[in-house]
């Protein structure tokens, strides 16, 4: 009876491992660090829209003088 628990017990330890190692976290390691969430950009955000309002300011401003 004691065999069959070592067997059982080694044979789940090596499929553990196998999937562990399938899944492509080695043995021990965390695997990929997680993905950086996408932050959307708002447009108040984004420099070339705020340079392009600027401009757009700077010649209203002009053809009204």
């Amino acid at each position: 009876m004691l065999k069959l628990l070592i067997v059982v017990l080694i044979l789940g330890a090596v499929i553990y491992a196998l999937v562990r190692l399938v899944q492509g976290k080695g043995p021990g390691g965390s695997g990929r660090s997680p993905a950086k969430p996408i932050r959307p950009v708002a447009p108040d955000d984004d420099a070339d829209f705020l340079r392009d309002l600027d401009r757009k300011r700077r010649q209203r401003d002009d053809s009204d003088s």
